[in-house]
């Protein structure tokens, strides 16, 4: 009975938070077409509403730890679940995006999105995935705020391993940023996919950044080790035992 009742409350919170999203962003879209500002007002409001909506009807608080960014860097981010998405863009300044490109075909993703400088890319071809990213990148470097990326490439379930892409070692050569790794354990309790969550404390911790001017492969592997060890200690923290 506890696991049908939770399964309805996180239905309702599921049904509720899309459907906010455009009529959420009908209000920001008159004010979006001529200040970017209100783009991102647009973003931080609709994420903070999902993090406050999803404590309150499904009962999973979240908790962003470290320090937040709030300067022009590259944020490189486990990726587990839509949520981790959501505690990031609550709190980052003037986030860019680099998503898939089947998100852009939606209206609400491609308005907005456009507006951030969000870079879609095709991961299904991966060699004219990154040239395209790093030409959007570039013609898109004069807009100031910060680049968020996902380094596996796509959402990698608790436990799951896979590969960090060379895409971001690109980028962070490029860009010349610094990096600000940031760790997750949010697949705890929103699944890459299924309506089902699970009560808890879900948390994104951004870690120490990485300094601009490292080696590629000396960065790669630094951003990896620090990801997953935080992020291994964030599950079992959680009560994950992989």
């Amino acid at each position: 009975m506890a696991y049908a009742i939770q399964w309805l409350r996180s239905l309702i919170f599921a049904t509720q938070m899309y459907l906010m999203m455009p009529l959420m962003a009908l209000v920001f879209v008159p004010f979006a077409l001529f200040d970017r500002t209100a783009v991102y007002a647009f973003v931080k409001t609709y994420a903070r509403y999902c993090r406050w909506t999803l404590a309150w009807i499904a009962g999973v608080k979240t908790e962003v730890r470290g320090e937040v960014p709030t300067d022009a860097c590259l944020i490189a981010s486990k990726h587990q679940s839509f949520l981790d998405v959501i505690l990031i863009l609550s709190v980052a300044w003037q986030p860019r995006v680099i998503i898939k490109r089947e998100l852009h075909y939606l209206p609400v993703f491609r308005f907005f999105g456009s507006r951030m400088g969000n870079v879609p890319v095709n991961r299904g071809t991966r060699g004219k995935a990154v040239t395209k990213m790093k030409a959007d990148v570039e013609s898109g470097k004069n807009l100031p705020g910060q680049l968020l990326i996902y380094p596996q490439g796509t959402r990698i379930a608790p436990g799951v391993k896979a590969p960090y892409k060379i895409g971001t070692g690109l980028l962070y050569e490029q860009t010349e940023m610094d990096c600000v790794p940031a760790a997750t354990n949010v697949g705890v309790f929103w699944p890459k996919r299924g309506v089902y969550r699970k009560k808890g404390v879900a948390v994104l911790e951004f870690l120490p950044r990485i300094k601009a001017g490292k080696l590629r492969a000396e960065f790669m592997a630094e951003m990896e080790q620090v990801i997953e060890e935080a992020s291994d200690r964030l599950m079992a923290e959680a009560g994950f035992k992989g």
